[in-house]
């Protein structure tokens, strides 16, 4: 069993920046492309950035671009988010997620396999 556990949320400023972490356990961890998903009160998930399993290659959705960076340790099984500039309409559970599909780029919630509990993230103005 794939376990995925996110730390590092909390309250920023706009303008700001924090750096979330998740730690994923039971499998080979680069096995597995990364990606990070986001859900605001009343909003569908939300696609944010993936990584393949080197790490070499990154994905973002538009809105994030130039201001999110998503890297990986697979020494550590760790993938990172780090979010700088921040905005109040980053505010969201932040979920990291493992997919096994070959489509590492993949922004369908769908497409994979394995999620985190979620970690609150909220930006004040």
């Amino acid at each position: 069993q794939v376990q995925l556990v996110e730390s590092g949320g909390g309250l920023g400023q706009a303008g700001g920046s924090l750096r979330l972490s998740c730690a994923v356990s039971g499998r080979p961890f680069s096995s597995y492309a990364m990606g990070w998903f986001r859900q605001a009160p009343g909003k569908e998930r939300e696609f944010v950035a993936s990584i393949s399993w080197s790490g070499g290659s990154t994905y973002y959705v538009d809105s994030v671009k130039g201001r999110f960076t998503i890297s990986r340790d697979n020494a550590k099984n760790s993938a990172y988010l780090q979010m700088n500039s921040l905005k109040p309409e980053d505010t969201a559970v932040y979920y990291c997620a493992a997919t096994r599909s070959p489509r590492w780029r993949t922004a369908v919630v769908s497409e994979y396999d394995y999620w985190g509990q979620g970690t609150q993230v909220t930006v004040s103005s």
